[in-house]
């Protein structure tokens, strides 16, 4: 069971680190929002299939149930992939993955004020500080020109991050009770509607796309791998490990995403990334140092979790 899990999660990082240099790869051949939306298109398809044979609520009844994947669709889905796609144009695949990985320590900060019964302490807002200060370092923008096309697409980047942030916690707070393969799937269809809509509104056009053999392994990949088989890895897992557990992928994704992005595209890891992800993870480390602690306490001498 704990190698099942261990060999899991590593599939899990792989591709889900790995989808940024797909994305990388691919918006040299489309649009970056339509590129997205085709990306939900198809992989919203497989995932509602798979939430109907394998949960008894395929899909949402409630007003509650509506709104929830509402919010899902339109920030954990589509603000977070558009702007995800639009800021990679502008930077490597490993610092768009490091900045991403910001999102556990933004979600603690939007819980605060959302979320009543949240709390965060003196080391809540320290590590807050640090991921920030992260992000900070691995732009590492000059003084005197602070918008550089690297720096406005690494804040790009961040949008997405705190976009997934507030999608999590609203949906949390709304909490509509639907099985999270349901919530996963509707999300992933309205979130590509939106996304159409948005493609459409920046001037975005079909015909921009190259549909080359490249093209078409970038969105399969990211269709198949990084959507519908990575979700169903992580539905498997969260039910297993639990949310704690599940959320060290975001730190695990950025190493892998830096080294595909090195064999495949030749990107080349700066100190600039290293120190950022280094402060990125402290300030993770002093969020949920008390889950942290709970989780390693529940863990016997062999590494296997107690009952």
């Amino acid at each position: 069971m704990r190698f099942r899990n261990a060999l899991l999660f590593l599939a899990l990082a792989t591709a889900w680190g790995s989808a940024f240099t797909a994305i990388k790869a691919g918006l040299e051949f489309f649009p970056p929002v339509l590129f997205a939306a085709f990306r939900y298109d198809l992989a919203g398809v497989l995932v509602l299939a798979y939430a109907a044979y394998a949960t008894d609520r395929w899909r949402p009844r409630e007003r509650e149930e509506w709104l929830s994947v509402a919010v899902g669709g339109a920030l954990l889905i589509a603000a977070y992939h558009a702007f995800l796609f639009v800021g990679e144009q502008g930077t490597t695949s490993g610092a768009a993955a490091v900045v991403v990985s910001l999102s556990p320590v933004l979600t603690t900060g939007f819980a605060r004020a959302f979320l009543p019964d949240e709390r965060l302490t003196a080391f809540g807002l320290l590590g807050l500080g640090l991921g920030f200060a992260g992000v900070a370092v691995l732009s590492a923008p000059a003084p005197g020109d602070l918008l550089t096309a690297r720096t406005v697409s690494l804040f790009l980047v961040l949008l997405a991050a705190a976009s997934f942030a507030l999608g999590s916690v609203l949906t949390r707070r709304i909490d509509a009770g639907l099985p999270v393969e349901t919530m996963e799937a509707w999300s992933m269809v309205i979130g590509a509607a939106l996304m159409h809509a948005a493609s459409v509104a920046v001037g975005e056009s079909p015909a921009a796309v190259r549909w080359t053999g490249e093209a078409v392994l970038a969105l399969g990949y990211l269709v198949v791998v990084a959507s519908a088989l990575g979700f169903l890895i992580y539905f498997d897992l969260l039910e297993r490990l639990g949310p704690i557990e599940i959320n060290l992928v975001s730190y695990a994704a950025p190493a892998v995403a830096v080294l595909t992005g090195l064999v495949f595209l030749g990107e080349e890891p700066t100190v600039h990334t290293a120190a950022g992800f280094a402060l990125v993870l402290l300030g993770f480390a002093l969020v949920k140092r008390r889950e942290l602690r709970e989780e390693l306490g529940r863990l016997d001498p062999a590494g296997e979790v107690r009952e």
